[in-house]
C-alpha cells in the first residue's frame, strides 16, 4: 500500500511511521509513505495556503487551490488512490472502516489546520472521517490514527496469523477483547484466573468468549 500525506508538518510523521509495527511494515515493503508539503503548493511569493473566511469569523481557512494542486499531484503518481479527509463532519471512524481501508492499494490523506478548509475541496475527497467528538489542533494526529489502524491489518504486518482477527472491535459483534494475563500467577494477592492455568483449551476458549464485552 502506498500512503501519501498532504500536510504542513511532515516532520511530525517520521517518528511515528518509522517505529513499531509501521517500521516493520516499511521494512517488509508492505507499505510506503510519501509526504507532500502543502506549502510547496502555496500561492504567491509567500507560498500562502490560507485566507480569511467569507462571511467573517475568527481564524484562517485553507484555500482550495493549494489543496487541489496537492491532491492532483498525489493522484498523478497513484490515480486509483482514495482521498481521505479527517473532519468533525465525517463518518465516525471505526474498526470496520479500518478493515475496508486495509484493502486499498493507495490512500491520500489531507491534514486540515487552522479553522478548517474551503468546503469545495470535498469534491475531490472520497471519504470523510471523524476520529471522535473532540477538537484537535490539526489533522496530523487523526491521520496517524487512521494510518496505524489500517497498516497493522495488512497481511504480514502483525506476527500471529490471527492477531488482527482476535482483537477488539473485529467481527460483527463489535466486542472488546477478553482480558489478558501473564507471569507471575500471583502478584500481591491478585491471582490469574485458574481456568487460564488449567491447560484445558476448550474451557479457556469458553472463558475468553464469556469475557468479551460488547460496546
Amino acid at each position: 500500500m502506498h500512503i501519501q500525506i498532504i500536510t504542513l508538518f511532515p516532520e511530525m510523521f517520521e517518528p511515528v511511521l518509522n517505529s513499531s509495527m509501521m517500521k516493520i511494515a516499511r521494512n517488509k515493503k508492505l507499505v510506503s509513505f510519501e509526504y507532500l508539503d502543502l506549502r510547496d503548493f502555496g500561492l504567491g511569493l509567500r507560498k500562502s495556503v490560507d485566507d480569511t473566511p467569507y462571511g467573517g469569523g475568527n481564524g484562517m481557512v485553507f484555500m482550495i487551490e493549494p489543496l487541489v494542486s496537492a491532491i492532483e499531484k498525489a493522484k498523478s503518481s497513484d490515480p486509483d488512490a482514495e482521498v481521505l479527509l479527517p473532519t468533525p463532519r465525517g463518518k465516525k471512524y471505526s474498526q470496520q472502516e479500518a478493515n475496508k481501508l486495509s484493502n486499498l492499494k493507495g490512500m491520500i490523506l489531507i491534514c486540515p489546520h487552522y479553522e478548517g478548509y474551503d468546503e469545495r475541496v470535498t469534491s475531490w475527497v472520497d471519504r470523510q472521517y471523524s476520529v471522535g467528538d473532540y477538537v484537535l489542533t490539526g489533522g496530523e494526529l487523526p491521520t496517524m490514527v487512521i494510518i496505524d489502524s489500517v497498516v497493522r491489518l495488512i497481511p504480514g504486518v502483525l506476527g500471529g496469523q490471527n492477531s488482527a482477527i482476535d482483537e477488539s472491535f473485529q467481527g460483527d459483534n463489535n466486542q472488546v477483547e477478553y482480558p489478558q494475563y501473564t507471569r507471575p500467577e500471583n502478584f500481591r494477592g491478585l491471582k490469574v484466573p485458574g481456568v487460564l492455568l488449567s491447560g484445558h483449551h476448550k474451557n479457556i476458549e469458553n472463558w475468553r468468549l464469556a469475557n468479551k464485552r460488547k460496546v
